[in-house]
This record gives structure tokens, sequence and C-alpha cells, in this order.
């Protein structure tokens, strides 16, 4: 009945339920790109490594979020939107060029690319809805939103596969522009009014940093987005221990693939229930229950039992994209609107980038150590994190938010 009526007030929205169609239409050429290109690559050269450079090349960018964020903030954001969806599609039809090892650098080149819009695209996006749509139903839509991711990382892959083995990777290319063209015309039919941002009375280094001062100055900001990129670098070495998981369960490697399953539903019922749990919660508290129950869910993973594993993956899939929903809530509401989108792409950045440096610690780790005693480890890193989380207080958090506001914004 909440998980409807949730989704109802959010479609019910003409802005919020074509942001999220938008959402949807482009999140499913992407999965389906992001298998394909590196099987493509595979194929072409024989290469492992060279197909784990293809994930390497859309990662990348992300580590300009501060400064790619600026331009999100330096443009009205559906124009910009629209720009950036007709641009991709264009360049994405140029991978027709690729059908040897010769033409490598220029998939390479169009994912780096890929990658450095896709930050400017979520930090106008997140901007756009934060400006436009009612702050109550924030939290609806980044929990529909993440709902929508997944169901795509689901789905697409397969549609993504079946493509590439009937016309290869020009045809996943081919599928994936269509999608942009198709987010393009979806944010062609908002109707939202917005002002053309005053001109910067600073340079781009300054600008930049700008959004990184007022992040790091709220008081309440501050720790959730370094509580999500704790979470997120112990997400990572806890991902990377999975196969070693498997292997004491008695299982094939290929049973990450059903525990990978039963995570992707946690996150989808995660996403549909955030909106009233952050309402009633605050981002704050969410953050920490979801953490706290990824905590538990890690610690668990090292008990070599069906159910057990079964359950764990069902609990990672909904703490983690509890701390990351409430994160880019948190960021919603707590920053001025000229400096939203360099704010999002910069805690973007914080709370991704450690899930990275995780994944490779991780691959190093379960060499040298059992993964019982990381799981317990990281379990515990976690469990800390959670408590910090909660034992900071709320009313001086928001205190601090105001002073910072009220200086940020260019009243």
């Amino acid at each position: 009945m909440t998980t409807r009526w949730t989704a109802v007030r959010v479609l019910r929205d003409r802005t919020a339920g074509r942001c999220l169609t938008a959402v949807v239409v482009s999140g499913f050429g992407t999965s389906a790109l992001w298998l394909a290109s590196g099987v493509w690559v595979k194929d072409l050269t024989g290469s492992d490594g060279l197909a784990a450079l293809c994930m390497l090349a859309m990662w990348a960018p992300t580590l300009a979020g501060p400064l790619l964020g600026t331009l999100a903030d330096r443009h009205r954001r559906r124009p910009l939107l629209v720009a950036l969806s007709l641009f991709m599609a264009v360049l994405l039809l140029t991978l027709y060029a690729v059908d040897g090892p010769e033409e490598l650098w220029l998939l390479y080149a169009v994912l780096f690319v890929y990658g450095a819009a896709g930050t400017v695209h979520d930090a106008a996006e997140s901007a756009l809805v934060a400006g436009a749509v009612d702050r109550s139903l924030l939290g609806d839509f980044n929990g529909l939103r993440m709902t929508a991711n997944e169901g795509m990382k689901l789905l697409a892959p397969l549609a993504g596969a079946g493509l590439y083995t009937a016309y290869g990777g020009p045809g996943v290319a081919v599928l994936d522009a269509a999608s942009f063209l198709a987010a393009a015309l979806v944010y062609l039919s908002l109707r939202v009014r917005e002002e053309r941002p005053a001109p910067a009375r600073e340079g781009g280094r300054s600008a930049t940093a700008e959004g990184v001062r007022h992040l790091w100055g709220d008081a309440g900001l501050r720790p959730l987005v370094l509580a999500g990129g704790v979470t997120m670098l112990c997400a990572g070495v806890s991902g990377a221990l999975t196969y070693a998981v498997v292997e004491d369960l008695g299982h094939s490697p290929a049973y990450a693939g059903v525990l990978y399953a039963v995570q992707g539903a946690g996150s989808v019922t995660v996403g549909l229930l955030s909106g009233p749990a952050l309402r009633r919660l605050g981002a704050r508290r969410f953050a920490a229950y979801g953490i706290s129950l990824l905590a538990v869910a890690v610690a668990l993973r090292a008990v070599p039992y069906d159910p057990a594993a079964w359950a764990c993956a069902a609990a990672v899939g909904v703490g983690l994209p509890a701390a990351l929903i409430a994160v880019l809530t948190g960021v919603q509401q707590r920053t001025p609107g000229p400096l939203l989108g360099r704010v999002t792409a910069t805690a973007g950045t914080l709370v991704h980038t450690p899930n990275v440096i995780g994944l490779a610690a991780g691959a190093v780790l379960v060499e040298l150590l059992d993964h019982r005693a990381q799981l317990v480890a990281l379990a515990v890193v976690l469990g800390v994190t959670a408590a910090v989380l909660l034992g900071q207080s709320p009313a001086s958090a928001d205190r601090t938010a105001a002073r910072s506001a009220s200086d940020a914004s260019p009243a």
C-alpha cells in the first residue's frame, strides 16, 4: 500500500515522472553498453586486461566530478540535459567504425567521453529535480531512481548480450544512441521555469572550490558524505570477496550470479520504500540504519550456509542503496540551487571513488588473508561508521547548514 502510494506520488508529478522516465530509458542503453563493450574488446583482442579497460575508461572521468559538476551550474539544466543526450546519441554512432583492434582507440575515447558526459548529466539532473520537484518528493524520486537503475542492471545486460550476438557491438551502440535520443525528447517535454544562471564571478578553479567548501562546511552533509565513502570502500572490499564466499559455500563461481540477483531484488525493494522512510527518519538516521544492516549482513557472509548467504545478499541490497539514497537526498535538500551541480558531482566523487579503491584492495587482500576475518573486520568498521552517524546531533547540523546556505546563496 505504502509502496504503491509512493510511486503514485512521484508519477503524478509531471516533472518527477518524466525525469524518472528519462532515467529508465537512458539507463537501459547504458547498462547494455556496459556489458557489450567489454565483450566486444575481448572478441577483438582476446585480452581480459584490455576488456577491463572499458570500465576504467567509463569510470575515470568521475574523478573530475567537482570540475565537471561546475558545468551543470553554469547553464540552465533542461537545455543542458537535452544537448548532452543528443550529443551522446550522435557520438555513439561513430562506433560503427570499430571493426578491428586498430580502431579500439576510438571505442576507449567514446567510453571516456561517455563517462564525462554522464557525470555532468547526473549533476544537472539532480539539480533540475531538486529545483522543480516538491521537496517532500525528493526521497521518493531518488528511491524510485535507484529501483529503476537496479531493474535496468537486471534486464538490460541480457538484451545487450542478445543484440551483440545478433548484430555485434555497433548494434548495441545504436540501441544506446536510440535511448539517448528518447531521453532528449522526454527532457524537451518538461515544462519547468529556470532562471538563467548568474555570470560566474570567479574562475573555474575557484568556482569548483566553492562547491567543495559548501560540502565540507555543512555539518549535516559532511558526515553523511564521509559515511557514504567509508561504506562504499567497505562494500568494494566485500564485493571482491564474493567468489571466496561462493567457494566456501561449495558452489561454482556461477552461483555468484544468483546472489547478485537476490541483492538486486533487495535494492529494488528499498528504492520503493525509501521515500516514506526518509520522511520519517531523515537522511542521517536512514543512512545509519542502512549501514547498520549492511554491517550485520557483511559479518554473516562469513557463515557457509546457503539460506544465510541469500539473506545476507538481500540485506546488502537494502542497506547499501539506503546510504546512497540518503546522501543524494541530503545534498539536494541542503544545497543552494546555484551550487547544486558541483556539490552533487563532488559528493559523487567522494562516495564512489572509494568503491573502486576497495575493489582493488579486496582483490589483493583475498589472496593474503582469510576472507572470514576480513568480513568481520569490515563489519566492525561499518558498525562504527553507523554509530558515529547516529551520534551526530541533528539540531547542531541544521544550525550549521542554515548558516552555510545563507553564506553561499547569491542573494
